[in-house]
């Protein structure tokens, strides 16, 4: 059975496009200021880390700070390519679209 996908059976069920695209963009919203905070505390508990560190005249704050960093890394490439940040994810919606929709011509 297809899903309801017209604009006549997603009001039949309670929603509306713009329900859609307003939980989408909450969705996304959300995904970036977490982002945002995992940035923040990512720089405030290094930062005390690297004064604990050169308090104690070594150097081992790197360490943690490159690891964590990583993450931080990924988690943005997650966030902002992955949830359209970059506008991969509609670019790539537009191709499977268009593929898709001259392999139904060929029908």
């Amino acid at each position: 059975m297809a899903p309801l996908t017209t604009p006549l059976a997603q009001m039949n069920r309670g929603t509306a496009p713009d329900a859609d695209l307003e939980a989408t963009a909450r969705r996304r919203v959300a995904a970036r200021m977490g982002w945002y905070v995992h940035a923040l505390v990512y720089l405030a508990v290094n930062a005390v880390l690297a004064a604990l560190s050169l308090s104690t005249g070594r150097h081992w704050a790197i360490f943690p700070a490159l690891g964590w960093g990583l993450g931080l890394l990924l988690h943005g490439l997650g966030v902002w390519l992955a949830l359209g940040g970059g506008g991969l994810q509609q670019r790539l919606l537009a191709q499977e679209r268009a593929r898709l929709a001259s392999q139904r011509d060929l029908w």
